[in-house]
């Protein structure tokens, strides 16, 4: 029998109970759109990475296999056969969704049907707005079919001369990017884009009628890969590499539901791509832009309830290296405000006796606080940055933030030859009043975003415990000397060298106390084979092990012989579910910016920081227990590898995992 479910079907999976969410009518209507939104951006990434990735595998005559043993092209055709049966579904929320925002007065519909005032008024916008922008191009043999970037959305138009009814041409209309996908036209009433332009399209071709037209959006292979060579050269390969992935190879064509076909033949005979990767929808393309009327600052009250972190008392209007010094704190990001994480810096850049201030980057995101602090710091102080510029696609924005701080004259390290930085730790040193040098840390599960703060669930450490402080300045000498693949630390665990034998260990010294043994791991994602043979094996043995795995999880439960023991739930809510939480009953608690996966734990520098504080690591294991009882957005994996929604009562209904099974394929 084969151990383990296939990752990117195990993902598909998780993408399905995010669209799951859009159904829930107990939800404010603008919740539900924003998961079909959050579907969509998924399922982008999903194709210009991990689909791309296998294409090129396929083409290459590679057969290499995974652990679940299927080969690129098994694979391909079971995500190909998911998505048709997905787009379905994804259809039928949609216009559920529609007929519920209609009841509160809001309209998403085509130039067609709006109302002849709108149409005076979209009439208006187009020549106000678009039509000295828009990129028209009739496809001869003067003017080739021309290169669309990823993500890049037009319309494609049928023409026929009107001097010449026999002269057939075939146009393309490019949309920039900056315009809104959804206009308003009146309070409440939007109107896409693309129907405007469709609309008035003969306007721009003057002497041709417009026969029909249909909107479509192509994503490229967007995963590139650099050889790294010397650092002075890195930023350069790195640019290269931006450049390469906007002319990636065509993954996937989406066209809009049209009674023309021969636009679509038209299309393939410019964009070499099998009639698989080609999607026609009945909504609207790049369903990102759905945030555009999820985040409108006019419907508030069709959202969830604005909710104001919590800061805790101890650290309000605090001196916070004050309060360190007589205490460890614990935030739990986001019911808890990530705004002491962004003093820690602030202050540490202010405070006249801080001599050094070193951190991680991974994804800052933009007009980030925490980086002008580190600037203004740079002029007076020690300032050490470690910028990892290959977390996928925020090399452009990290890129940035290096030239800023370089300019302002802070150290800064490219990540690691050979490695992605995916640990997010800061350490700050500081004067004494005996001149000697003492350290605090902050390290944490998630990244220094203030925006993904607000809506991702993370642990922060704030300390000055030595033993911590000692490791992060061997740490961050490490990535100094660029010896992050030998490097062990003390007290924390930092991989690649040292965090999967750690948890290895502690899976082995419970299986070793049989049924007195218990193992809770929350993570995002659980794939690494030898991890899951361990947890199989302790299992059998009689330990109690509960999973928590938002995402891709290849783990057979339930099956006798193999992991009877074990139970997975994935909770999918308001919040993202991002923190990574280990707990063994005879070997501690522990948090960690990586999950179990293989490259987590063998190609990437990660941390895992036991928590040795009794209140705290209690904590802890408080917030893994109220999830394992979560009753609201649970959904339990089953030994077939379907999900079964969680119920009130802890159990699961057979009917409403039938129906799941139905609508899952």
């Amino acid at each position: 029998m084969q151990k383990y479910f296939n990752r990117e079907l195990s993902w598909l999976k998780f993408n399905h109970r995010v669209l799951l969410q859009s159904q829930n009518t107990n939800l404010p209507i603008l919740e539900r759109l924003k998961f079909i939104a959050i579907y969509g951006i998924n399922l982008d990434e999903f194709y210009m990475i991990r689909v791309a990735g296998l294409k090129k595998l396929y083409q290459k005559g590679i057969a290499r296999v995974g652990a679940d043993k299927m080969t690129p092209l098994q694979q391909l055709e079971a995500i190909r056969k998911t998505l048709r049966h997905q787009k379905q579904e994804l259809e039928r929320s949609f216009f559920s969704i529609l007929e519920a925002l209609n009841a509160e007065g809001i309209e998403i519909l085509s130039y067609s049907d709006l109302q002849d005032e709108d149409k005076i008024r979209a009439k208006r916008y187009f020549f106000e707005n678009l039509y000295p922008v828009i990129v028209p191009i009739v496809v001869d043999m003067i003017h080739p079919f021309p290169h669309f970037n990823n993500l890049s959305f037009g319309i494609i138009l049928k023409l026929k001369n009107m001097q010449n009814p026999q002269d057939i041409r075939f146009a393309l209309i490019r949309i920039p990017r900056f315009f809104p996908r959804f206009v308003e036209v009146r309070e409440g009433v939007f109107v896409l884009c693309e129907s405007i332009v469709g609309e008035f399209a003969g306007r721009v071709f003057e002497g041709f009628e417009v026969i029909s037209w249909c909107p479509f959006r192509i994503t490229r292979n967007a995963d590139f890969e650099i050889e790294e060579e010397e650092a002075d050269d890195f930023i350069e390969l790195l640019n290269e590499g931006l450049k390469a992935r906007r002319k990636g190879e065509i993954v996937r064509l989406q066209v809009g539901r049209n009674q023309d076909q021969s636009l679509v033949e038209f299309l393939q005979t410019h964009i070499a791509l099998a009639n698989d990767d080609i999607y026609q929808y009945r909504l609207p393309l790049n369903l990102g832009a759905l945030w555009e009327i999820v985040s409108h600052r006019n419907y508030p009250h069709l959202r969830h309830p604005h909710y104001q972190p919590k800061v805790p008392e101890i650290l309000k209007n605090a001196n916070l290296f004050e309060v360190l010094d007589l205490q460890e704190v614990m935030l739990f990001h986001p019911y808890e405000s990530f705004d002491p994480v962004v003093r820690f810096i602030q202050q540490a850049s202010r405070d006249p006796d801080v001599v050094s201030i070193k951190m991680t980057l991974y994804r800052v995101g933009k007009d980030s606080p925490i980086i002008q602090s580190l600037i203004e710091a740079a002029a007076h102080k020690q300032v050490n940055v470690v910028v990892e510029l290959k977390a996928r696609f925020d090399e452009e924005n990290n890129l940035g933030w290096v030239r800023a701080l370089e300019n302002a004259g802070a150290h800064v390290v490219y990540g690691a030859v050979g490695l992605k930085v995916h640990a997010k730790i800061a350490l700050v040193l500081k004067k004494t009043k005996t001149q000697s040098i003492k350290g605090y840390v902050h390290i944490s599960s998630g990244n220094y975003n203030i925006q993904s703060s607000k809506v991702y669930t993370d642990i922060s450490l704030l300390s000055s415990k030595s033993e911590l402080v000692s490791d992060a300045i061997k740490f961050f000498h490490s990535l100094s000397t660029g010896l992050s693949n030998q490097t062990k630390l003390n007290t924390i665990m930092m991989a690649p060298a040292q965090i999967k034998p750690q948890i290895l260990s502690l899976i082995e010294a419970e299986k070793e106390r049989g049924s007195e043994g218990e193992i809770i791991m929350k993570m995002n994602a659980l794939v690494d084979p030898q991890i899951i043979d361990a947890l199989y094996e302790a299992s059998n043995a009689g330990v109690r092990i509960f999973l928590i795995v938002r995402g891709i999880c290849s783990l057979k439960p339930c099956i006798e012989g193999m992991s009877e023991n074990i139970r997975v739930i994935s909770i999918i809510g308001k919040y993202l579910e991002h923190a990574r939480i280990y707990y063994f009953k005879h070997g501690g608690v522990y948090f960690s910016s990586a999950d179990m996966m293989s490259r987590n734990l063998e190609r990437r520098v990660e941390l895992l920081i036991p928590v040795q504080d009794i209140q705290l690591s209690l904590r802890l294991l408080k917030i893994l227990k109220l999830q394992l009882s979560d009753s609201d957005g649970a959904y339990e994996l089953l030994e077939s590898g379907e999900y079964c929604k969680v119920l009130g009562d802890g159990e699961n209904s057979q009917n409403e995992c039938e129906n799941l099974k139905f609508q899952t394929i």
